[in-house]
């Protein structure tokens, strides 16, 4: 799998061929759906191609490949003063140094700010070097992304590679949630942090949970960057704690490396501590109800009442085990 997802990698670098373009653009007109609407027209699919070339040479000197902890990612310039925008499990906190390489080859350093957990979205800021850095700007109308809107990926899957350079995909926006959009563009590691554009060479999305399937694939809306912009270049991390309808459990959620939903932080005196839950965790299910993102756990939490008890099965080192954690009333302060 990982030979040929890197072959289709190195493929779609070579996006000026028309004829592999607009096969890859015709892959995404048909949807992930096999009820899905008519493939576009060639003409259609011609436009697609040659408004995509016109927008690669502005927007993609904003693109960087990061490395840190060992594994690689991608980002994307939005300041002349260099703010980075990434995923939050690229840094995972702030004030980590990240090894940052530019479209030509350049090596530079950035440091990660703040973050939103529960998002995924964080900011950075690269090096001072006294001149102004390549950047695109990101949109604020985010109600503008919506499902059959075309877009396109890039990124670095397997790292920064100078000879196959940046690779693009081409496809439509299949959902929109409050916090995220999905996409038919495909992505591989190496992805996460890397921006989705809209026709306007805005950004409307940074990579952040990559499947196998074509319908899967999420990327942070830029709803969290604006709600959180402040506190972000402060350093702040961001967490929403999981709460009902005058509930509370507790805890702060992220998806790990394996795309499982982990348990990232516990609060004090909380239900989920007190039932034993602990950061680590991996949350599988509550209420027999299969838990796959961040997103549905917190909407899960957020329809119960205090006094309501959640039963929720856990993988801890390996093993799995239930337990049932009966929410108590949100404290009036609630910890960020």
């Amino acid at each position: 799998m990982f030979s040929l997802c890197t072959s289709l990698a190195r493929r779609a670098a070579t996006v000026s061929v028309a004829f592999g373009f607009i096969a890859t653009a015709a892959m995404a007109a048909g949807g992930a759906d096999k009820n899905a609407a008519p493939k576009a027209d060639i003409a259609t699919l011609l436009k697609i191609q040659n408004d995509v070339q016109k927008l690669l040479p502005r927007v993609r000197p904003a693109l960087v490949a990061i490395e840190t902890g060992g594994g690689t990612a991608s980002g994307v310039i939005i300041s002349a003063d260099g703010l980075l925008l990434t995923a939050a499990h690229v840094p995972n906190g702030p004030g980590k140094d990240m090894k940052v390489i530019l479209e030509d080859g350049t090596v530079t350093t950035a440091k990660s700010l703040g973050l939103d957990k529960t998002t995924d979205a964080a900011l950075a800021r690269l090096k001072d070097r006294g001149k102004p850095w390549p950047f695109v700007t990101l949109s604020r109308e985010v109600a503008m992304a919506q499902p059959g809107e075309w877009c396109f990926a890039l990124g670095h899957p397997g790292g920064y590679d100078k000879s196959r350079g940046p690779v693009l995909r081409v496809g439509k926006i299949i959902k929109q949630t409050a916090n995220s959009l999905h996409s038919d563009c495909v992505l591989m590691g190496g992805d996460s942090g890397g921006p989705l554009f809209n026709f306007n060479g805005e950004v409307i999305g940074i990579h952040s949970q990559i499947w196998e399937g074509r319908d899967q694939n999420v990327h942070v809306s830029m709803a969290p960057f604006l709600r959180s912009w402040e506190a972000m270049q402060k350093s702040q991390v961001i967490k929403t704690w999981g709460t009902g309808a005058g509930g509370y459990l507790g805890v702060a959620t992220v998806m790990n490396d394996s795309l499982d939903l982990e348990v990232a932080d516990v609060i004090d005196a909380s239900p989920a501590l007190k039932a034993g839950i602990r950061a680590g965790d991996v949350i599988l299910s509550v209420n027999g109800d299969a838990m796959t993102d961040q997103q549905q756990f917190s909407a899960t939490v957020r329809a119960r009442a205090a006094g309501d008890t959640l039963k929720i099965r856990l993988r801890t080192h390996g093993k799995e085990r239930d337990l049932s954690v009966k929410l108590a009333q949100k404290p009036l302060e609630e910890g960020q």
